[in-house]
């Protein structure tokens, strides 16, 4: 896999999600790539923090948008709520799409704080979630922001409905858990 489709898509599905995204949490030990990605919005500000530490410290309600890589146990999901502001969204990274019975458990403690919870193709066989408090990621892209980034490889408006699309095993597993 290209580490520059998972890049874009990690950054770009959520930044173009959020109605006005003004500060962002990026939560990785190598966020290089992601830095390079929110760059290309000159008018977001983020930050980056490499562990649980770093998110422990954001204040409460704080964050437009979280960018995680960290391993999804019930205490990082907590603390993802309460840094999140009212209409907050997630993308966080799940291990696979065949681990069902870890995905379902994640899913339903996020559930608990969110009204949207949807896997995503973030390239290869890598698959990430979104986890929303008010938009939802087909229904509310913010078209005239995905049009107007410059310098990118991968990802388009067209790209971002896509990669929510699952196959019907997909919808059967995890029907009910995912809430779209």
């Amino acid at each position: 896999m290209k580490k520059f489709i998972y890049d874009e898509m990690m950054v770009h599905v959520g930044v173009c999600t959020n109605k006005n995204p003004q500060n962002v949490l990026i939560i990785s030990s190598d966020a290089d790539g992601f830095v390079n990605e929110m760059k290309k919005h000159n008018d977001i500000a983020y930050k980056v923090v490499s562990d649980i530490n770093g998110l422990r410290d954001a204040e409460d309600a704080s964050c437009d948008v979280i960018i995680s890589e960290l391993e999804a146990d019930a205490a990082a999901l907590a603390h993802y709520n309460r840094a999140l502001k009212e209409d907050g969204l997630l993308v966080t990274t799940i291990p696979s799409l065949d681990a069902v019975d870890e995905n379902k458990r994640i899913m339903e403690i996020l559930g608990k704080y969110t009204k949207i919870i949807m896997p995503f193709h973030v390239g290869g066989d890598r698959f990430s979630l979104l986890a929303s408090k008010e938009y939802h990621p087909t229904a509310d892209i913010i078209l005239q922001r995905t049009d107007m980034l410059d310098g990118l490889e991968y990802y388009n408006c067209d790209v971002h409905p896509a990669a929510f699309a699952m196959g019907n095993n997909v919808r059967k597993e995890y029907l009910g858990i995912i809430k779209n």
